[in-house]
């Protein structure tokens, strides 16, 4: 027998029918012997509609109250999958966040959680019964009601797993698992088999979208294995674990990960003084307005250009920032370029092999893609590339570095 904690998001729990299908999964596995602890967010397109009512009576509605109507969506999910479950003769108990006592801080909209008590869930596990939470919700100490903001139905359900120290947290959703890179750019693409929390949370940041950067932090912070696994569809799925298995079959490179929503910025003829990148990067930074990757070249005449990226929501903004920036210390201009893409490999074999940033390097000049920045970690190398040649670029690295999927004989 064993603990698993699962997780439905909203478009497994879109309709009435869906989640019938939800409460014959969670039978399955309760007749299997395991005590189960059913994650669930709202139904798709609720939360956006209840943030519509808000916004028609405020353009900015108090956060208080405004987690306070949000929250509903989770309640209404949690009360129809208890009585689906009902309904097939498995003893099930639906709870808020307040009433599980998902304790959180008083960041409105934004929470994060402190503690969990998990006396009651364990109570009702032992009784035999299926317990269902609302996921995206706590109470901070005053008793008001809290969200944790995007991401926050994964991040209950891995917080739920470390409190419960459950054997496994199962994060159902629209895809079967991890994949080498996005199929529907590289249709040879493989589903991962295993991954580290360390390469999750790279392809997350880098733009994997399968799984939020929050419930990977927490979940490796507190060695909380996480599989991945499509909702209506049977099949293994993708664990996310600590282990770094030394093996002759470990791929140096795990996925590619890419992301079109960047812009870049370069200010040019900057006086090549100690503290100009403070005075350049301060006001952006002032401005709420995150930078990616860096570079500075210094030029003959004792001047330098300094480019950097941010997303392309924030070109604008931080043009006008820097041109104000520019004027201050007497720098010659400001250019900028929104039709740019980055483009990521990932994988924690980097650590044990040279040579794999200029096999990355050779492979798109095999294909004349030019490289405007280049930034690295351990196990990540990152370029920047001209956007129209980016699916052309995780096609050939893709192939670079032996992740595509072998062609079955008749395909």
């Amino acid at each position: 027998m064993a603990l698993i904690v699962q997780k439905f998001g909203g478009t497994s729990v879109g309709t009435v029918e869906r989640i019938e299908q939800v409460a014959e999964k969670v039978k399955k596995f309760r007749e299997g012997g395991d005590d189960i602890v059913v994650v669930v967010s709202a139904m798709s397109g609720e939360t956006n509609r209840l943030i519509d009512l808000a916004k028609q009576i405020s353009d900015q509605p108090v956060p208080r109250e405004l987690d306070v109507m949000v929250s509903t969506g989770e309640q209404v999910t949690i009360a129809l999958l208890a009585m689906a479950l009902i309904k097939r003769g498995v003893p099930a108990v639906s709870y808020t966040g307040n009433q599980v006592r998902i304790l959180t801080d008083s960041a409105h909209n934004k929470a994060r959680i402190l503690q969990i008590d998990d006396q009651k869930i364990r109570a009702d596990l032992k009784a035999g019964r299926v317990v269902v939470v609302a996921g995206f919700q706590g109470v901070d100490e005053h008793g008001n009601i809290t969200t944790l903001g995007r991401g926050g139905s994964d991040t209950t359900g891995v917080a739920l797993a470390a409190a419960l120290k459950a054997d496994e947290c199962q994060i159902y959703t629209d895809v079967d698992g991890v994949y080498t890179t996005d199929p529907r750019v590289v249709p040879q693409a493989r589903r991962l088999d295993k991954i580290t929390f360390e390469e999750m949370l790279e392809m997350a940041s880098l733009g994997s979208k399968v799984l939020q950067i929050r419930s990977v932090e927490f979940a490796g912070k507190y060695n909380v294995p996480l599989r991945v696994l499509h909702s209506f569809q049977e099949g293994p799925g993708t664990l996310i674990t600590l282990d770094e298995e030394e093996s002759m079959e470990q791929p140096i490179i795990s996925g590619i990960a890419f992301n079109r929503d960047e812009a870049k910025l370069t200010i040019r003829g900057v006086p090549d003084i100690p503290g100009v990148a403070f005075k350049i990067l301060g006001p952006i930074s002032a401005a709420n307005i995150e930078v990616d990757m860096i570079v500075q070249n210094v030029a003959h005449d004792n001047t330098t250009d300094f480019t950097f990226t941010v997303h392309r929501n924030d070109y604008q903004n931080a043009q006008r920032v820097l041109e104000q920036t520019a004027s201050e210390i007497g720098a010659r201009e400001v250019i900028g370029d929104t039709k740019i893409a980055k483009v990521s490999i990932v994988g924690v074999g980097m650590r044990s092999h040279a040579g794999v940033a200029s096999r990355m390097f050779e492979a798109l000049a095999k294909e004349t893609i030019n490289i405007q920045m280049i930034s690295t970690s351990e196990i990540k190398v990152s370029v920047v590339i001209e956007e129209k040649y980016l699916e052309l670029a995780v096609r050939a690295l893709h192939t670079a570095f032996e992740l595509d999927a072998p062609t079955r004989q008749g395909e």
